[in-house]
């Protein structure tokens, strides 16, 4: 089975906003790559005639900016189709004064209240004349806060699951109102509706009365990035599919947790998604690319992951195949690309550490230094070499790896820093402390050089503003390594009896098999 839309859905609202230029490249491997319909996920990343708070200093696109993006997909025979919020997932635009008498809680805006219903109004037109589609999404998912704040001060309280269909019937007549054709991200019904209150809940049936209520024009977007059981996903398309209205699914090609791909956990839960997708007859089937964390992996990392997902659709699943037919269609190498998933020195099944985990990790609380020895060594100086020479042949995507080549040169000292601190630190012999200070300084002379490639690529893919947000992160980084040079040369110098950070007991903040720096219920030994 083909699906009528195979599509991409890029997030261009979590710090970074895509240049249009890089939009269109993207648009361009796309089509090479065979998908045939774009989702750009704007939260407020765009501009609304008198609305100028509205997505400010966020690098929101102007009218003309998404015209000519929808003109130039058009071209090439992709549909580009909105993908708004009309709910929550306005943390940003909320935390303005313009926007307080249409706030409920944290996020989520204002139900029932007049002015919350102009704004979505004016999304509505902005959408309608910037796109051609008449396609789009509505958002309305992950509205935890729903009718608990201003909405309960003024109507007292009400359930959550009332409040969200007399909203979504609203939205769907504006959607209505602009020739539109809306389809939702499927979780509130699921948590508002079932009895456990879960998304994921995989015995779910609408009732009856419950798809009355339900508009007619509206059709379910069922989300899912984090599965390997086809059975789940078999059983939650069933359970959309109650409402008696068209599904839509939306997979995830892992980009929103470092700088790397999630290489192996975006194939193992794709494929049974595929699957079930094919097998429960879905017309519309979309991979996510997030940029949750501040966007720090580029999306043009996740193209040979791009091509496995469109292979394994066509039942092709030979590595050597993908790698070649990849190589054909972009003249890029399939392997050069894979080696940056390496960047998270993830063994099979350990699913607890990335790229940006390690770099941002602590070198005197250490916080993440239990995941360092669950993983083991990592040969990122190795790692390094081979993202360097891959940078040689990359073409135009060589800055990608000077990025990555740059942050494997700075794992290979940080990543386990802390628990070589450590170790040598309860030895108690000054003296083991002594190279530490020096490798402070590699230290930052190498985060130095990685941020100046991270800025490399961003100003080259996206819009300036959202670097902030990384500047202030890897300066503080920079100073947090000179303040650990500083706390070892008090203690080496005797100006401090301790180095109490290090005296501190390490826990790990997930479950474990109860070792760590070889303490025992017996207590440390070491």
């Amino acid at each position: 089975m083909e699906f009528k839309r195979f599509g991409i859905m890029l997030d261009c609202s979590r710090n970074a906003v895509m240049k249009v230029e890089q939009v269109k490249k993207f648009i361009d491997y796309m089509v090479m790559l065979g998908y045939n319909a774009l989702e750009l996920y704007t939260e407020d990343t765009f501009c609304i005639i008198d609305e100028p708070y509205f997505g400010h200093l966020r690098g929101r696109y102007s009218a003309n900016e998404l015209k000519e993006i929808d003109f130039y997909a058009k071209s090439k025979g992709v549909e580009l189709i909105p993908c708004i919020q009309t709910l929550a997932h306005y943390h940003t635009l909320l935390k303005n004064h313009e926007y307080a008498d249409i706030t409920d809680m944290g996020d989520v805006l204002l139900v029932d209240e007049p002015k919350t219903y102009q704004l979505i109004d004016k999304i509505f037109k902005t959408m309608a004349e910037c796109f051609t589609s008449r396609e789009i999404n509505i958002g309305m998912d992950e509205a935890k806060f729903l009718g608990l704040g201003k909405h309960l001060e003024k109507h007292g309280y009400e359930r959550a699951g009332d409040i969200f269909l007399r909203h979504l019937t609203k939205i769907v007549e504006i959607a209505d109102k602009y020739g539109f054709n809306a389809h939702m991200w499927y979780d509130m019904l699921f948590k508002t509706l079932s009895e456990t209150g879960d998304q994921y809940c995989e015995n779910f049936v609408a009732s009856d009365s419950v798809k009355d209520k339900l508009p007619k024009n509206v059709e379910l977007a069922y989300w899912d990035y984090y599965s390997s059981n086809k059975s789940r996903y078999d059983n939650l398309i069933k359970g959309c599919k109650s409402f008696d209205k068209p599904v839509w699914f939306f997979g995830g090609c892992w980009s929103w947790c470092g700088f790397a791909p999630q290489w192996e956990k975006t194939i193992q839960n794709m494929l049974p998604a595929i699957q079930s997708a094919n097998e429960n007859q879905i017309d519309n089937f979309f991979v996510c690319m997030w940029g949750d964390g501040g966007k720090e992996c580029s999306f043009f990392a996740n193209l040979p992951l791009l091509h496995t997902i469109m292979q394994y659709s066509k039942g092709i699943f030979d590595e050597k195949t993908l790698a070649k037919s990849f190589e054909y269609f972009t003249k890029l190498n399939y392997y050069d690309f894979k080696q940056i998933a390496n960047l998270d020195g993830r063994k099979q099944g350990v699913d607890l550490y990335t790229s940006s985990m390690h770099l941002y990790n602590d070198p005197l609380l250490g916080i993440n230094d239990y995941y360092v020895l669950q993983n083991g060594a990592v040969d990122y100086k190795g790692l390094q070499k081979e993202l360097f020479f891959a940078s040689t042949r990359a073409g135009e995507f060589s800055y990608v790896f000077d990025l990555c080549a740059s942050l494997a040169s700075v794992l290979e000292n940080k990543y386990d820093f802390g628990v070589r601190l450590t170790k040598c630190y309860l030895k108690r012999e000054k003296s083991l402390l002594t190279p530490f200070i020096a490798e402070c300084d590699l230290l930052v002379l190498k985060i130095e050089d990685f941020y100046q490639k991270f800025k490399t690529l961003w100003y080259k893919e996206n819009k300036p503003f959202g670097f902030e947000v990384h500047t202030l992160q890897i300066g503080g980084l920079i100073q947090r390594i000179k303040d650990c040079k500083t706390r070892i040369l008090d203690y080496i110098s005797g100006n401090v009896d301790c180095i109490e950070e290090l005296e501190q007991e390490r826990l790990p903040f997930h479950e474990y098999d109860g070792t760590y720096f070889g303490l025992t219920s017996a207590g440390r030994q070491y």
